[in-house]
This record gives structure tokens, C-alpha cells and sequence, in this order.
């Protein structure tokens, strides 16, 4: 069973977010947040072929632009 991640601020995430982390704050499912990741304008960083990372302060960066 996978241990569900909750974070009460964006404080808490780590500089490398994962999808996992994506879903957490956004309240979306894992596949979903795949999803996002592939979406043109999200700031996604490859890291080889499959892996799928987003900085933090990007992905913060993000948040508050999709807010205005």
C-alpha cells in the first residue's frame, strides 16, 4: 500500500517536485498529475529519458501565474 503524502504548505516540498508531490498539492490523481507534467508550458526538467522532475520554485512560480 502506498503511504499517501500530504503537505499542509509549499514549504514542505522538496526542491525536486515528482508527480507525486504534484498530486498531493493539487488534490489529482497520480496519472493525472503525468499528465500535467507532459503539458506544454509546465515546467518539467527530463533527467534522461523517462524521469520527470519540476524545481520547486518553478513549480510555485506556476501555481501563482495559473491564480492570475
Amino acid at each position: 500500500m502506498t503511504e499517501t503524502i500530504t503537505y499542509t504548505s509549499l514549504d514542505q516540498l522538496p526542491v525536486a517536485v515528482q508527480a507525486e508531490d504534484i498530486a498531493a498539492v493539487l488534490g489529482i490523481s497520480r496519472a493525472g498529475a503525468y499528465t500535467l507534467m507532459r503539458s506544454k508550458g509546465f515546467p518539467t526538467i527530463y533527467v534522461g529519458k523517462r524521469r520527470m522532475i519540476v524545481m520547486r520554485d518553478k513549480f510555485i512560480a506556476w501555481l501563482d501565474e495559473q491564480a492570475s
